[in-house]
């Protein structure tokens, strides 16, 4: 079944929303980060702590909030999570004290830990096979699309205000309460004690067939965050001097493309092997920011940003499908917990590895190296396509 025939009913609407909320925690400030580090004095280095202090808290309270999800029950950690994200997420706008700024976005990101794991644990839990992967897609798609707005949208609030892109996160308010009102799910039936939890978290880490995907997820993020989110921005700004909006526009570029190719990749799935898919995605990338130090002209750059788009459109709903399946409903929400803190800790160390290679070699370095780590992410990749999973990984 392709994509196309999901029907979308009022709990797909609802996981779509919390998905979008997933993403404007980062995608809402990052075409605005230049001016925010002008505004507020700060160095470029230093800039990628707002992306990563957010992220931090998901490398903790990820995986813990996920064995909850699967004891509770989803909605019951779902709906205080939207609420703390929105309101954290808005005080940002309140503050111009960088110390400050840097806690309350660590607070938002304590609210956003489950969301990009319960999002998808959610579609597992109601979806199965082939609807799962293409539900897989739309929601990407989904994610997509907010990626490619949210930076539009919080590049023209920066253009009035360099802390108006921060209050985007105050949609989440009501969309919590939707969720614990209007979302029918299906919860998990487990006895399992919490140190069952700990077992299946530590097998997870010694079985390579998952560990695996784990480790790229995270590059997937090192590079995504690190290279795209973090430096293209400063890139352009550095190079042409072009204001927020307009740097906006090319990374929408990415995230428009991103969303299209997801939204067709149930189409790519019947013809070609899930893990070639992956293989394909770095292949992207690796292209895409070799091309951007190659170029200086604006018209130029949507090239590289729309080669990337098709790279993470193939790759992160085609490794959440090979992973969710891979796993039963009793034990999903830890997994795909699991997964999502693997992937904010890419978010976190993003900008970290980026930054030292940037004082090394510039955008040239950062560029560069981020290249390289798609290259090793391939090499992982054909590791564990000699692998068997137990699941047809190329028709789910």
């Amino acid at each position: 079944m392709t994509a196309n025939r999901i029907k979308i009913d009022k709990n797909l609407v609802i996981i779509f929303s919390i998905t979008l909320m997933s993403v404007v925690g980062i995608a809402g400030i990052y075409p605005a980060l230049p001016l925010i580090a002008e505004t507020l004095n700060i160095a470029k280095e230093k800039i990628g702590l707002l992306i990563a202090v957010f992220a931090l808290p998901g490398i903790i309270f990820t995986p813990l909030l996920g064995v909850l999800a699967d004891r509770l029950g989803r909605k019951k950690v779902l709906t205080p999570a939207l609420l703390l994200f929105g309101i954290a997420g808005a005080a940002c706008a309140l503050t111009n004290d960088f110390t400050i700024l840097l806690l309350l976005r660590f607070l938002q990101g304590v609210g956003a830990s489950s969301l990009g794991a319960l999002n998808v644990t959610i579609i597992g839990d109601i979806y199965k096979d082939e609807r799962r992967f293409a539900a897989m897609g739309l929601n990407n798609s989904a994610l997509s699309l907010g990626t490619a707005t949210f930076p539009l949208i919080g590049g023209a609030l920066a253009e009035l205000s360099w802390n108006l892109p921060f209050l985007l996160p105050l949609f989440a308010i009501p969309i919590a309460f939707f969720t614990y009102f209007a979302l029918d799910t299906p919860e998990p039936k487990t006895d399992d004690n919490f140190a069952g939890y700990i077992k299946v978290i530590a097998r997870s880490f010694t079985d390579f067939k998952i560990s695996g995907l784990f480790i790229v997820s995270f590059l997937t993020f090192v590079i995504l965050i690190g290279a795209f989110v973090n430096y293209v921005p400063l890139y352009i700004r550095n190079l042409l001097e072009l204001s927020p909006f307009k740097i906006g526009l090319v990374v929408s570029t990415m995230s428009l493309t991103q969303s299209i190719t997801a939204s067709q990749l149930g189409k790519f799935a019947v013809r070609i092997e899930r893990f070639k898919l992956l293989a394909l995605s770095f292949i992207f990338y690796a292209a895409a920011l070799l091309i951007f130090i190659s170029i200086s002209d604006y018209g130029l750059l949507f090239l590289p940003a729309i080669i990337f788009g098709f790279g993470q459109g193939i790759n992160v709903p085609n490794l959440q499908s090979i992973l969710s399946g891979y796993v039963g409903t009793n034990h999903r929400a830890a997994y795909m917990s699991i997964n999502r803190m693997v992937s904010l800790a890419g978010q976190t160390a993003g900008p970290l590895l980026m930054g030292l290679a940037f004082v090394q070699g510039s955008f040239g370095g950062v560029f560069i190296s981020a290249a390289i780590l798609s290259f090793l992410s391939i090499a992982v990749i054909f590791i564990l396509s000699k692998k068997s999973f137990g699941i047809d990984n190329s028709n789910q």
